[in-house]
């Protein structure tokens, strides 16, 4: 398995799709993989710190595991079937581990609410992998996936407001694309 962090959630310009960037913590390799809009929200949520009044589902999920007396002890992406990502959340309890399925984006969201680390099937990202610099300067990213990604919001803040503008303006039929 290789250590991934998350780099960047962006929005594909050309479907109007988010899109987590994970890049491998010992190289430049980055697994670029689209989302729902709801999970990037809850992704963002969980970059900009922000607690909800009441629990949102990854924080009711996180506070479930902590109260049957286990941990995340790591979010796996472990393969790629007809364009669908699929991912394991790995538990630990009493010394048994415990294995789960999970939506990448579902598994990404809980693992940064928890502190857990976020790994990729080593086949998974040599074949799916992107060499690319990710260099920031000032705001801006190098290089995209696939040159089609708009440019890295300077601060968490803009993320937000950039999530909360494409939420404003998806329509219930974008989805059956």
């Amino acid at each position: 398995m290789v250590e991934v962090v998350l780099r960047a959630v962006r929005v594909d310009v050309g479907s109007s799709t988010p899109l987590l960037l994970l890049e491998e913590v010992a190289g430049t390799r980055v697994l670029p993989i689209f989302i729902g809009a709801p999970e990037a929200t809850a992704i963002a949520y969980a970059l900009q710190g922000l607690k909800a009044p009441r629990p949102m589902s990854h924080d009711l999920l996180g506070n479930v595991i902590i109260a049957l007396g286990a941990q995340l002890f790591a979010a796996e992406i472990t393969e790629l079937h007809d364009n669908t990502f699929y991912a394991n959340l790995r538990l630990l309890r009493d010394r048994e581990e415990i294995n789960v399925s999970a939506r990448p984006s579902d598994a990404v969201a809980l693992a940064l609410r928890v502190g857990a680390p976020i790994l990729v099937n080593d086949d998974l990202m040599a074949a799916e992998g992107k060499v690319m610099d990710l260099e920031f300067d000032e705001g801006e990213m190098d290089d995209d996936v696939d040159g089609d990604a708009e440019s890295e919001p300077a601060n968490e803040a803009d993320l937000v407001a950039e999530l909360r503008e494409f939420l404003d303006t998806i329509r219930p039929e974008d989805f059956g694309q």
